[in-house]
């Protein structure tokens, strides 16, 4: 399997700072409270003082949203969204430990971090833009058609696991108590985001050697090396 952001997505965002982890072993029968814990701690400390309209990691993704023809106000990336529902009520809802603690380490890092079960994707993650003709499935279990051109994650069977670039996961491949192996792709935009993709990244696999005792492995995805290939464990 592999996970790629297509050339022109690249080009036409040079700006781009992936990164993505690979982990098997998972199991929901651990706790992670206190893990998470201090990773929100970290973005409580950051929203005392702005709110996250104004991280320059929020605005770069705002920018890139409307560079894409949405409007960043209706349309927000993971990140910005989980930061203001934390913002407004102090907490996130409990959904799987390892969704759990991602969702913390988003907060703290202000970037988006999608989970995706590796056994509900066929063959690889292109990261590009939709046909039009690939199927969307919703958390609700009905399913949409992306937007011709719109920014999808996409597999070889014609599924969008994401749309809207890091807006939006499909239900297909969300992480469920019977989930063992997944996909996890970090994305910045802004100043820095090389560097702090990368040790998000790190720190992504410290917590599932750490929770799960399990190696991960990981790869930053650039320019030059913009596709990981790997085993679906």
């Amino acid at each position: 399997m592999h996970v790629q952001h297509a050339p022109e997505l690249r080009r036409d965002f040079p700006e781009l700072a992936a990164g993505a982890v690979v982990a098997g072993g998972i199991t929901p029968d651990v706790t992670v409270d206190e893990r998470a814990a201090a990773f929100t701690a970290i973005a409580e400390s950051r929203l005392a003082v702005t709110p996250e309209s104004e991280f320059p990691e929020i605005q770069a993704w705002r920018r890139t949203f409307t560079a894409m023809g949405l409007k960043s106000t209706q349309y927000r990336c993971a990140a910005e969204s989980l930061l203001r529902r934390f913002r407004k009520e102090g907490r996130l809802p409990r959904i799987h430990p390892l969704i759990d603690v991602c969702n913390a380490m988003s907060l703290a890092y202000a970037v988006p971090v999608a989970v995706f079960d590796l056994a509900r994707i066929d063959g690889y993650v292109d990261v590009r833009r939709a046909t039009g003709d690939e199927t969307y499935e919703t958390f609700t279990g009905s399913t949409e058609h992306p937007d011709a051109g719109e920014v999808i994650f996409a597999d070889a069977a014609g599924s969008a696991h994401a749309r809207r670039w890091t807006n939006r996961q499909s239900g297909l491949s969300a992480v469920r108590e019977a989930t063992t192996d997944v996909l996890i792709v970090a994305e910045g935009m802004h100043d820095g985001a090389a560097t702090d993709v990368e040790r998000l990244v790190t720190t992504v696999a410290d917590e599932v050697a750490a929770v799960w005792a399990q190696t991960a492995a990981t790869a930053m995805l650039t320019e030059s090396a913009p596709r990981f290939d790997f085993q679906n464990r």
